[in-house]
């Protein structure tokens, strides 16, 4: 559980933590330094903010801290999709999926996957 949202830049951070962990703020800057032009400065306050809002530990390991995820990837997951419907689609969700249905064509196998997740949520009821 974590009281606060988690930015974009400090989602970044969290996806290597899912993926891999723990990791050392060495490691963690080696991925993100290059690809997001970032120095170790940056990676090192997002780990502070992420510890802060405990959404992740640190645990110290000779004259390292490594760093693991605490917030599960599925809990945030959840609480972002949530915020985004209530946010963009007034939490409608009908309008969501017409609006991407319109925006990109869906394939065969959207379509049957929908179709699916319907009859499955027809079922349950």
């Amino acid at each position: 559980m974590y009281p606060t949202e988690i930015s974009d830049a400090e989602a970044l951070i969290m996806q290597l933590l899912w993926v891999r962990h723990p990791q050392s703020a060495e490691q963690l800057c080696a991925a993100l330094c290059t690809a997001q032009g970032w120095q170790a400065a940056t990676v090192k306050t997002m780990l502070n903010r992420l510890l802060k809002k405990n959404a992740i530990r640190a645990e110290k390991e000779s004259r390292y801290f490594l760093y693991s995820p605490v917030l599960k990837q599925e809990k945030w997951v959840e609480t972002e999709s949530k915020g985004f419907l209530q946010r963009v689609f007034d939490g409608q969700l009908a309008p969501m999926v017409a609006h991407f249905s319109q925006s990109k064509q869906l394939s065969k196998t959207d379509i049957a996957e929908l179709k699916k997740l319907i009859q499955d949520l027809e079922n349950e009821r």
